[in-house]
This record gives structure tokens, C-alpha cells and sequence, in this order.
């Protein structure tokens, strides 16, 4: 959404004057950069599922720390071409950003659990 948001942004800039120019530069922008976003998200979701699913079958359980250390490896992985700088500077940040990912679904499924818990019921008195 960023992206996009982006490359609408520059094609309005970039066109000529007219708003039926600058549409079409929006839209044109847009249609030029979402193959490339495309591709780049099913790198990225690929690479992290090969690595999900390794260290489920590694572990032999399934938890949050699998998804955290995934999301640590796809960005260690796909920097890797940059040099061992981007490489560990990259990981960090995938590791941190899957972390507030799971941190955040956890307290969303402690939040709904609680209007599920059972309550005692209250008896009439009986006097």
C-alpha cells in the first residue's frame, strides 16, 4: 500500500499539467511498479515460508518463535547480496518486526478470549 501510494504520488507529480494527464500518469505509475511489487512480496513470502516450515519440521512443535526466527532468517537471506552489514542489519529488523506481529496477535487472542471465559452464575436467594 505504500508502494502504491508512492508511485501514485510520482506519476501526479511527474505528469503534465491537466487532470486528465496527471490521472493517467497516476494510474500508468502504478501499472509500472505493482509487477515489481508483485514479484517482490512472493520472494518474500516464499522465503519465509521455506524457513516457517523448516523450523517446524527442525523443532517439531509450532509456536511463535518459529515465525520470529523466520522472519529474522528471510531478512538476513534476501539481503544477503548486499554484504554481512545489510545481511545482520536486515535481520534485526525482519526478527523485531515479526516479533511486534506475533506480540500483537497474541494480545488480540488474550483480548477475545476474555469475553469467552465462563462466569459463574448467580443463584436466587432462597430465603
Amino acid at each position: 500500500a505504500v508502494v502504491s501510494t508512492q508511485s501514485t504520488g510520482k506519476g501526479f507529480r511527474l505528469a503534465p499539467p491537466g487532470i486528465k494527464s496527471r490521472l493517467l500518469g497516476m494510474t500508468t505509475s502504478v501499472k509500472v511498479k505493482a509487477p515489481v511489487l508483485g514479484g517482490n512480496f512472493g520472494t518474500w513470502g516464499l522465503t519465509f515460508a521455506a524457513c516457517d516450515c523448516t523450523l517446524i519440521y527442525l523443532r517439531n512443535k509450532e509456536d511463535h518463535w518459529n515465525s520470529i526466527t523466520a522472519g529474522a532468517a528471510t531478512g538476513g537471506i534476501l539481503s544477503m547480496r548486499s554484504g554481512p552489514q545489510a545481511a545482520v542489519t536486515s535481520a534485526i529488523i525482519g526478527g523485531v518486526l515479526l516479533a511486534m506481529i506475533e506480540g500483537i496477535s497474541i494480545a488480540i487472542t488474550r483480548v477475545g478470549a476474555e469475553q469467552f471465559k465462563p462466569v459463574m452464575p448467580t443463584l436466587p436467594d432462597a430465603a
